[in-house]
């Protein structure tokens, strides 16, 4: 098979004023970013208010391997596959960061003949809203430190400086740096971009005066005598606004087959809540039948995220949720580990991966189990790849129906939205015969102990939450500023149920810890930090950076 990049430059794009049109949207909301890239204006959102929505389906995962398991590929060729169902659909997914497509992970357009287009762009800098936030949060950082350099008329305590600088890129050598200037040498680090509160922020924004206010309300630092300061208190929100006036806007591209994509924000899924913007959503559901979005990682952190948060800030309510399952990730979590499975004679079934395969069904159900908890019907979307054997899969489609859940095996990745065909079927029919009644994990009023130990024991199936006196302390500053009544964003590990990433399966017998909860008012949640999260990433030893190239008329090579 091709090579993405090899598959993305053989395909041909429609000028994306036709891929606009075909959805409703009129020449006049469109600024164009060349021939196949195009920003929509707010304004198209506030005159499509009375406009019924359509279906939105969640697409989330099993708890992944560190390459992924397609569910950015499957959201893409699901939307596919409805479209020639004949139904108009919309796909909704984030932009991808730098660090990981430079990195081991790779980019987030998709893959094979489900990919949204122009791929290298939307890698690579697309429409700059990834650098558009980096300006803005370092604006705020530079406006901080600037404050305290002319005379500290606020009383910032430089040493509860919390507002880091961010970039775009894996860096592990700007984890820790020296910050020195008239009367002050502190410690500080830089953040990933995808990490900062902005983007998060942005995402959970519907226009430029929300964004305006939810930038102001953000915590930069306290004071020496114990008080928040905020970038409203530094008088920033305003600059900060006019270099994210353009981020705001949905961007607007196309799939392979020609549905209709807005690819928008870009929030990391550890530290945030995940998930592509509130306004492309919203937008997209009233210009389609079906919205198919993605939330990062496993369900665990991406899905409950995409309804505590999400879905409550923008009343959205889901049709569906798409649990995304892979052979090797079932194997992976079963215990066979990447350097002991070899995919060339995964045809063969041999008996070791086969027992692998059955372990690893223990955390297939802790993540339909979770998945219950929010009263949102469930299709699992087994992602096949070349490699995998006939009866390994034939045994996770029993493993399904024996939980009573609908189960579909899929390969849009080498056919496209041919080979997703039969999801879309069973999609559709589970949309139409079955209610979907959002129900939220906790409620806002509760305590922020009590929403932590709900998410702790119903989606990671840990048995209660110990409080670090790190946690503790910010905890109760947190309660004295109001904030304790705002959804909680907990930052784990993707590669295990646990806040421990070398617990495989289904972790029995564990308890959270909790070692630190950080505000993010202008986000409008607030942070528990667990096991050992980096918001800045590093490089593996061979990245794909290494690989990448130009020929000599300018076109990417080895771009996956």
């Amino acid at each position: 098979m091709l090579s993405d990049i090899e598959i993305a430059s053989k395909s041909r794009t429609k000028p994306i004023e036709k891929v606009a049109s075909s959805c409703g949207l009129k020449k006049e909301e469109l600024e164009f970013y060349g021939t196949c890239k195009a920003k929509i204006k707010l304004s198209a959102l506030e005159k499509r208010k009375s406009v019924r929505d359509g279906k939105l389906v969640l697409v989330t995962a099993i708890t992944p391997t560190p390459f992924g398991e397609g569910k950015t590929t499957v959201t893409i060729g699901l939307a596919q596959a409805l479209k020639k169902l004949g139904k108009k659909a919309f796909v909704c997914i984030r932009e991808p960061s730098l660090g990981p497509t430079l990195g081991l992970k790779g980019g987030a357009a998709g893959g094979g003949y489900s990919q949204v287009l122009p791929m290298e762009d939307i890698n690579l800098h697309f429409t700059g809203d990834m650098h558009m936030v980096s300006a803005a949060h370092n604006l705020l950082a530079a406006l901080t430190d600037n404050h305290i350099f002319h005379g500290n008329a606020l009383n910032i305590d430089p040493e509860r400086i919390i507002w880091n600088r961010v970039m775009d890129m894996n860096d592990r050598a700007l984890r820790d740096i020296s910050i020195r200037y008239r009367g002050v040498d502190r410690r500080s680090s830089f953040d990933i971009t995808a990490a900062s509160e902005v983007m998060a922020a942005l995402c959970l924004s519907l226009d430029l005066e929300h964004l305006r206010a939810n930038l102001k309300k953000m915590v930069v630092a306290m004071t020496k005598d114990g008080r928040s300061i905020t970038a409203g208190d530094l008088k920033a929100e305003g600059s900060m606004a006019i270099l994210l006036k353009e981020a705001i806007k949905p961007n607007l591209v196309q799939t392979i087959e020609g549905c209709p994509a807005f690819v928008h924000g870009g929030p990391f899924a550890n530290i945030a809540h995940g998930c592509s913007s509130l306004v492309a959503t919203k937008l997209a559901l009233k210009l389609s039948d079906y919205v198919i979005t993605e939330a990062g990682f496993g369900s665990d952190l991406g899905a409950e995220k995409f309804f505590d948060i999400k879905c409550r800030a923008g009343g959205l309510v889901p049709s569906a949720a798409v649990l995304v399952v892979t052979a090797k990730a079932l194997k992976w979590q079963g215990g066979v580990e990447k350097d002991k499975f070899n995919p060339s004679t995964a045809l063969r079934a041999r008996d070791e991966d086969k027992e692998a395969l059955k372990r690893g069904f223990d955390n297939l159900r802790a993540h339909i189990d979770a998945l219950r908890n929010f009263n949102v019907p469930i299709v699992v979307a087994v992602n096949r790849f070349a490699y995998d054997s006939a009866e390994e899969l034939k045994m996770i489609d029993d493993e399904c129906n024996s939980t009573g859940i609908r189960c579909s095996i899929c390969d849009v990745r080498e056919n496209g939205g041919r080979g997703g065909v039969e999801l879309a079927k069973t999609i559709i029919k589970t949309v139409e015969t079955e209610g979907s009644g959002l129900k939220y994990l906790y409620d806002l009023n509760d305590p922020v102990e009590d929403k932590l130990s709900k998410i702790a024991a119903k989606i990671y199936g840990a048995d209660g939450v110990d409080f670090l006196d790190s946690a503790k302390q910010q905890l109760e500053l947190i309660k004295q500023s109001g904030g304790a009544s705002l959804p909680v964003c907990v930052a784990k590990t993707q590669f295990s149920l646990s806040d421990d990433h070398t617990r495989l399966g289904r972790p029995k017998g564990f308890r959270l810890t909790v070692k630190n909860i950080k505000p993010a008012y202008g986000a409008g949640f607030i942070v528990a930090y667990t096991g050992d999260i980096m918001t800045m990433p590093g490089l593996p030893q061979h990245p794909a950076a290494e690989r990448i190239d130009l020929d000599g008329n300018g076109n990417i090579k080895e771009l996956f």
